[in-house]
């Protein structure tokens, strides 16, 4: 028992440690995420789009 106390002590003072990011940086890469995710959906929806026309005309 003192073991598993002894590791949410160890724990909760490691939390003290991290350097947390702050609202601007999260914004900003929340920002950046949306777009890759944006950009990557266009291209497979592109891609997806390519590959039914030229398929249309392989198969009659």
């Amino acid at each position: 028992m003192n073991a598993l106390i002894q590791y949410f002590r160890d724990a909760r003072a490691e939390l003290g440690r991290v350097s947390w990011p702050t609202r601007p940086q999260v914004l900003e890469g929340t920002q950046a995420v949306l777009v890759f995710v944006i950009a990557l959906t266009l291209t497979v929806y592109l891609l997806d789009l390519a590959f039914q026309a030229l398929i249309r005309l392989v198969l009659p």
